[in-house]
């Protein structure tokens, strides 16, 4: 997605060699026209593939997600990260490390928000090293319900979470693939 390559160029920040931060625009003030329309990239790509919930991680996934599916017109279920007393025990549940926070969380989603007959489109806003996609794969895997895909706004392709995800068997479609960040620049896949 062109634009979104364009917004990274101007408004993205190389923090690290490995730390893109694009929180002007994605996920911390949100740009909701770009928003909208990079869900309407993530629904060109899997409309006909029948999705009925998309499924994100807390807490950055979930506006990514909420204007994607404004598309498909299904519910967003958002995975959290920690139990609140409103919460059972009736849950699906996967551990993940968050590269960004450098800590294990233990993510989970009810069991009444998916069910066998949900077809689930993961959405999320980056995918490095596949850890919290691979995990919302396993809720999906345990909830009986398919998977569909899922939808990245920004892969960190230098990294081994794109190819982790996909040998796992995972259609993963990202709109934005960072190859390399160095000396403050940002690289892109053709």
């Amino acid at each position: 997605m062109e634009e979104l390559k364009q917004r990274i160029l101007r408004d993205g920040h190389v923090i690290h060699k490995d730390v893109l931060k694009v929180d002007g625009f994605l996920n911390h003030q949100l740009d909701i026209g770009l928003l909208d329309r990079i869900g309407e990239q993530f629904y060109a790509r899997f409309h006909s593939a029948g999705v009925t919930k998309i499924l994100t991680i807390e807490s950055s996934g979930i506006a990514v997600a909420t204007l994607t599916a404004r598309h498909f017109m299904v519910p967003v279920v958002f995975a959290r990260k920690a139990p609140s007393l409103t919460h059972l025990d009736d849950k699906f549940s996967a551990e993940v490390y968050s590269y960004t926070q450098r800590k294990q969380f233990t993510i989970f989603v009810s069991s009444e928000y998916i069910s066998h007959s949900d077809k689930v489109l993961v959405i999320d806003d980056f995918l490095a090293n596949g850890q919290a996609l691979l995990g919302l794969a396993k809720i999906v895997h345990q909830s009986g319900a398919a998977l569909a895909g899922a939808g990245i706004v920004i892969e960190k392709a230098f990294q081994d979470g794109g190819d982790l995800v996909r040998n796992a068997g995972i259609d993963v479609f990202s709109l934005a693939k960072v190859t390399k960040m160095s000396h403050g620049k940002i690289y892109f896949a053709d």
